[in-house]
């Protein structure tokens, strides 16, 4: 072998040694950034599931505050609604006392105030309970005042009487009927 082919060969493995240490630096750096986007891809997705969170979390606060907002409309309404209940029992009476006096100008007057009155709660949401002689007594629906023997086996555990009339607003109760029922 002649001095060059040592050379050449020495450069070789040289050039071996490098491309090894070139490799072996390219595989640390490839390791590292494969770290590196993992690590991120993992804070990426913390990230994504906070977000998904808040933005529930957010949703529902609308949500809740909206069914709030409407609930305090629907109350405040019903605290008027409810001062108004013996307005239109009076009403009632004096029209039943009006009737009697045979003063049709004037029944028809204040029939005409109590109907404008009624009308106007009714588009409110008011609305009148159905409470009959001879419906049966549901401690649910009804308020039951007394009880007194019944007329007849048929009104036994019945209705026999209205003393107060009973409203709901909207799907709530807000007065209940008072009864008197049969024993």
């Amino acid at each position: 072998m002649s001095k060059n082919d040592n050379l050449n060969e020495t450069e070789r493995q040289a050039e071996v040694g490098f491309d090894d240490k070139e490799i072996n630096e390219q595989q640390i750096a490839e390791e590292n950034v494969t770290d590196a986007l993992s690590e991120l891809q993992d804070e990426f997705q913390r990230e994504k599931d906070r977000y998904l969170r808040l933005f529930a979390e957010f949703e529902n606060y609308k949500k809740r505050t909206a069914r709030e907002r409407i609930e305090m409309f629907k109350t405040a309404g019903e605290d008027v609604i409810n001062s108004l209940l013996p307005v239109l029992d009076d009403f009632e009476r004096a029209l039943k006392e009006i009737e009697k006096s045979k003063d049709d100008n004037l029944y028809k007057g204040v029939q005409l105030i109590n109907t404008k009155l009624r009308e106007t709660l009714k588009s409110k949401g008011l609305n009148l309970m159905d409470v009959k002689q001879g419906d049966v007594f549901d401690s649910e629906s009804h308020e039951a005042v007394t009880q007194i023997p019944a007329p007849d086996k048929k009104l036994k555990g019945k209705i026999i009487d209205v003393v107060e009339k009973g409203y709901t607003l909207g799907d709530k109760i807000i007065r209940y009927p008072k009864v008197v029922i049969g024993q």
